[in-house]
């Protein structure tokens, strides 16, 4: 029964990250369309913190660091300053590391490979990528034009940084986006080498996993 709890808890978790990947293009245009994006946004922040909380210890560093995350951004969208904004980048960026690494340990301690642990595998990768996202975000507002397109401007600023992590995190690198300024260069390729490392380790995990149930089931 607590299998199946968690299975369906990441399961929720996969499927919220990956909607709020898909749809915010299609809402990061008004300013009525990115109110909904923002509460959308703390969709996956809401689920991540129930995730973490059936950790032993974690339950009030996620509770409060959300609650911290939700009451900068509530702030910020009433009040957005450049200090205000980006501070509520800057704790989105530690809550989506935080929630890696918490889900990265119970990957790490898998002795079998279930449901659970494949849709927790592909929501820290999601998770990875609204990391970087929410870091480019946040030094976007304290340097602006530190990540610009190379031809024509595009309006839609966080669509834009979204999809730069996304591509950078997979190594695509299409070269449409680029980071300008010299730290965000460096963060920019920690961002791919953090991607082609997680993949290379999780199959790792995944495949010894998989060894020791087979071995546990055999006569």
């Amino acid at each position: 029964m607590l299998e199946k709890i968690r299975s369906q808890t990441d399961l929720l978790l996969l499927l919220s990250l990956l909607l709020v990947i898909v749809i915010y293009p299609l809402l990061d245009h008004d300013d009525l369309r990115r109110l909904i994006l923002a509460a959308l946004i703390f969709v996956p922040v809401l689920l991540a913190t129930i995730r973490l909380s059936k950790k032993r210890g974690w339950v009030w560093p996620s509770l409060l660091l959300m609650l911290a995350s939700l009451i900068v951004a509530a702030v910020s969208t009433a009040f957005p300053t450049p200090t205000l904004v980006a501070m509520k980048w800057a704790l989105l960026t530690v809550f989506f590391g935080l929630t890696v690494f918490g889900l990265f340990a119970y990957l790490k301690n898998a002795r079998s490979v279930t449901n659970a642990h494949l849709y927790t595998a592909i929501s820290i990768y999601l998770l990875l990528g609204m990391q970087w996202f929410a870091l480019y975000s946040a030094l976007d507002v304290l340097y602006p034009g530190s990540i610009l397109p190379n031809n024509a401007t595009i309006t839609d600023r966080q669509s834009e940084l979204l999809y730069f992590s996304l591509v950078t995190l997979s190594t695509i690198g299409y070269g449409d986006v680029v980071p300008r300024l010299g730290e965000v260069r460096i963060l920019a390729a920690l961002e791919g080498i953090t991607g082609v490392l997680y993949i290379a380790i999780t199959v790792a995990l995944l495949v010894s996993g998989y060894k020791q149930q087979n071995t546990s089931q055999e006569p």
